[in-house]
């Protein structure tokens, strides 16, 4: 793997490079990992796949646990790991044993022998070597390493075992690692600023090629998470990437990205389409001026997306966004969208889950824009500044 950083805005944002496996394209960070269930997006179909803006579309994450069922790891192995069986062989598949969907970590049944996840199968305990014979037979471009999340509220002696069991399991995978893919060393410690600062610091002192915050996403409130994320960032070089999962929302990656995030493990555009949801926020140039909020109890409306089972849509031609360039828009209509959710087709999710995706990735494009040309900070303020106004709109209209 290499990674070098590109430009920096006015604080720890920045544009980086990232070239990872057979990927024939860098792809630039700031950058979005698709959601994957067994390494395929849940609703778009590989046919679609080149529909979607390349190589930022490139990055799919997955859980090996979700191969738990099925298909033997001898099996994959022998058939050359997850590339071929999938038919990925240009794509960067990014192994994080946690997922928000079905493979969600169990911290009060964790214990010093393996991280214990609950899943669609049940509660199941991975241990270090489990997990690394499934790295080993899945031959991942990039993958982390195994570790013990606390949610927000843990005690300081909960987090302080986790920080050592996942310290323990970070250098039993070093040690019994085969070569396979980009190693990230993963980095808990709750909502301790302190704890988060000393587990960061000794993960930067192992043999890693970029970093893994956890325990994000897990109960702490968006105040508490700017100096838990300071106390990592701070002590992580510069030189090397960082991922980080359970920050999803807009506000919650414009978040990352200015505490020094290069990549995103969300699963916001899979829960979007699932509630019929379609993404609308503009994604022009932050100069350009956000369209006037009409209030419509009907709409679902927030200002960053549309509910399309909404009956308003039933007679509305017109495209969910105009001039988007995906496969939805320059095809079909919000009452077409919305007719598919009626007669429950699974065509419905398919064409949003397209959209959402294309309009998501547009995002990260327009933070990169905003890097580049030293006005992140002026984004970002901007973003949420209309958000806010929508909001605040909306619970006068109620």
């Amino acid at each position: 793997m290499k990674f070098a950083v590109k430009a920096w805005s006015k604080g720890k944002a920045r544009v980086g490079v990232v070239q990872l496996g057979s990927c024939p394209h860098p792809i630039e960070t700031p950058a979005l990992l698709l959601t994957t269930r067994k390494g395929l997006p849940v609703f778009i179909p590989p046919d679609h796949f080149p529909s979607l803006p390349s190589p930022d579309s490139l990055l799919f994450h997955f859980s090996p646990l979700h191969f738990l069922e099925g298909i033997s790891l001898k099996a994959i192995s022998t058939i050359g790991g997850l590339h071929p069986l999938l038919g990925l062989r240009d794509h960067i598949l990014v192994a994080v044993p946690r997922d928000s969907i079905i493979s969600i970590p169990d911290h009060d049944s964790t214990n010093r022998i393996g991280a214990s996840f609950e899943t669609p199968s049940g509660r199941m305990l991975i241990k270090p070597a489990e997990y690394m014979e499934m790295i080993s037979s899945m031959r991942p471009n990039l993958w982390t390493t195994l570790a013990d999340e606390v949610p927000a509220w843990a005690s300081e002696k909960r987090n302080k075992a986790s920080v050592e069991r996942t310290l323990r399991w970070l250098d039993e995978c070093i040690i019994s690692n085969s070569k396979d893919g980009a190693v990230f060393g993963s980095i808990v410690g709750g909502s301790r600023v302190e704890v988060r600062r000393s587990c960061a610091q000794e993960v930067a002192r192992r043999n890693v090629e970029g970093f893994w915050i956890g325990g994000f996403g897990l109960g702490e409130s968006m105040e508490e998470r700017n100096p838990l994320l300071s106390a990592v960032m701070d002590s992580l070089p510069e030189e090397k990437p960082r991922l980080i999962s359970g920050l999803g929302l807009p506000e919650e990656v414009l978040q990352g990205v200015a505490a020094g995030i290069d990549l995103f493990d969300s699963t916001y555009t899979y829960h979007l389409t699932l509630g019929g949801f379609a993404l609308t926020f503009p994604l022009e140039r932050i100069e350009t001026q956000i369209t006037k909020y009409q209030p419509n109890s009907d709409s679902g409306s927030d200002g960053t997306k549309i509910n399309l089972k909404a009956t308003m849509y039933r007679k509305d031609t017109s495209h969910i966004v105009d001039n988007c360039k995906c496969y939805t828009c320059q095809n079909h209509t919000k009452a077409y969208i919305n007719h598919l959710f009626n007669v429950h087709e699974m065509l419905a999710h398919i064409l949003l889950e397209i959209h959402n995706t294309h309009h998501y990735l547009g995002f990260f494009r327009s933070i990169r824009e905003a890097i580049q040309e030293g006005k992140f900070e002026q984004f970002r303020q901007k973003f949420i500044g209309s958000r806010r106004e929508h909001l605040f709109s909306a619970a006068l209209s109620i």
